[in-house]
């Protein structure tokens, strides 16, 4: 490994969904492959994908990925604030890892707690800045907001105590990169500004050379010079963290495939546990609350939710829970995961108020469970055995709730450490906690074999991931300026 000691680099935006995650993930890679320690860090989060770490805490999907880039295990101080939305206007804070209650925007972005809480992101931050080089650092959302500026504890304050060379990421698919890049910049005081070292223009179609003389008048307009101008890319698969790109996923059935439709939930969380099995040739995977295209898919999966209570409401009332029923009735295949399994049950209750003020909903009645929702979170990462396989499986559990069954059957899968879980109708009917199960190439085969006689091809998802991140910072270093970025992090 290079001893060399490199400052942090931090990757900031003009506004949401430009790639910064993608961007750090890459740049995780690079620093890695060039025989350094990095380590991500996002001070602060806002995603109902999130992720388990070795020792049980939560952290963003996003950095998960990034320290997978990084080839370190993922730790919670890598995100120590995460926000996890159950309504329009409230969130559960989780804080170094654990929840700690939920909060209103008002609450949380106007309350006192600021101060606590980029002591509390300083903090991680030096704890992991002891033990990797460089920090690659993840802002959120724009950098020029004024309004919350102050009580930023993810962007340029952040970028201050870290000493960080930070890069402004711009969208130019979006259209009028020019007025956001410029309006970005303009609106930083002296110190923000101090903070900045380049600018990146992200998501360009078609040959770059063409940008050449945008590239001399954003470096004429703000002073910065543009180290790179990435093109837009397909063929390079990362884990993405925001349901933004779920848009893309909205598909509809087609011919000569199995189709999967994936209940699309108003707070739908860990989509990425269909990204394994959406890449499996045999299968036409889809996102849809249109009863019509549930209609048209041989499995049914209900996926996670962070408010499983209001998202249960939500679909008997706008006909996705009828359509689920009919499609059991049919005879096609319903997976329910997670907050998806609390719904296939009998009854969901909450007696302490966790997710919202309706205190017992009837499910679908699919299986013969219930849960109560409790205070306590269950994070943990798995490693299990899915029913009589005797492939070693791996996975993750995040819920508040405890699923009991009132009769007697077959738990989907036995831990290693002996504890059970899920509960197994038949081949067609189950549900389970377990995120990321359909990863594994037996609970696949097993879900698909009723509907396909064509066999997998022999798919190792881990190294296809490894694969992804060396393509990724391949892009990157064809077209960012590297010496730029280099000279700008040396100690």
């Amino acid at each position: 490994m290079n001893a060399k000691k490199l400052r942090p680099i931090m990757f900031v935006g003009t506004g949401s969904d430009v790639g910064k995650s993608v961007i750090a993930a890459g740049f995780c890679r690079i620093f890695r492959q060039d025989g350094y320690q990095p380590a991500p860090f996002k001070a602060q989060n806002m995603s109902l994908n999130s992720f388990v770490t070795p020792d049980g805490l939560e952290l963003g999907r996003a950095q998960a990925v990034q320290a997978e880039a990084a080839q370190v295990a993922c730790e919670s101080d890598m995100n120590p604030v995460l926000l996890k939305p159950t309504s329009d206007k409230s969130s559960q804070v989780v804080l170094n890892g654990k929840p700690v209650g939920n909060q209103t925007a008002y609450e949380y972005f106007m309350g006192n707690d600021r101060r606590e809480l980029f002591a509390a992101v300083k903090d991680a931050f030096d704890r992991l800045a002891a033990k990797y080089s460089p920090i690659v650092m993840e802002g959120a959302g724009s950098i020029s907001e004024l309004n919350l500026k102050h009580r930023d504890i993810t962007n340029l304050r952040m970028a201050a105590h870290a000493g960080a060379a930070t890069y402004l990421i711009a969208d130019i698919d979006k259209g009028g990169v020019f007025g956001s890049v410029y309006g970005t910049i303009a609106l930083l005081t002296p110190e923000e500004r101090a903070c900045m070292k380049g600018i990146i223009i992200n998501k360009f179609r078609g040959d770059g050379r063409l940008f050449e003389d945008g590239r001399q008048m954003l470096e004429e307009l703000t002073g910065l010079p543009v180290v790179g101008v990435l093109p837009y890319f397909r063929d390079i698969h990362i884990e993405q963290e925001d349901s933004v790109s779920l848009e893309l996923k909205y598909r509809s059935a087609v011919e000569g495939k199995v189709n999967v439709a994936v209940i699309l939930l108003n707070r739908l969380s860990n989509f990425t546990d269909f990204d394994r099995l959406e890449k499996d040739m045999r299968v036409n995977l889809y996102y849809t609350n249109n009863p019509s295209e549930i209609a048209k898919a041989s499995i049914v999966i209900v996926p996670g939710s962070k408010n499983t209570i209001g998202d249960m409401l939500a679909i008997k009332n706008n006909g996705v829970a009828k359509a689920i029923c009919e499609a059991h009735k049919a005879g096609n295949t319903v997976i329910g995961i997670c907050g998806g399994y609390q719904m296939l049950g009998e009854r969901i209750m909450d007696p302490h108020h966790v997710e919202s003020e309706i205190e017992e909903l009837p499910g679908l009645g699919l299986l013969p469970v219930e849960t109560i929702l409790e205070r306590e979170k269950t994070t943990l990462q798995s490693t299990f055995r899915f029913r009589q396989a005797e492939q070693v499986c791996t996975g993750y559990e995040i819920h508040m709730g405890r699923t009991t069954a009132f009769q007697p059957g077959e738990a989907v899968v036995t831990m290693m450490d002996g504890r059970r879980d899920g509960y197994f109708r038949d081949d067609r009917t189950w549900g389970t906690y377990l995120h990321g199960i359909l990863d594994n190439d037996v609970v696949i085969e097993q879900m698909l074999a009723p509907y396909t006689q064509e066999k997998a091809v022999t798919y190792d998802y881990a190294q296809f991931k490894e694969q992804q991140y060396d393509k990724l910072a391949a892009l990157l270093r064809a077209h960012i300026d590297m010496d730029l970025i280099y000279n700008s992090i040396a100690e």
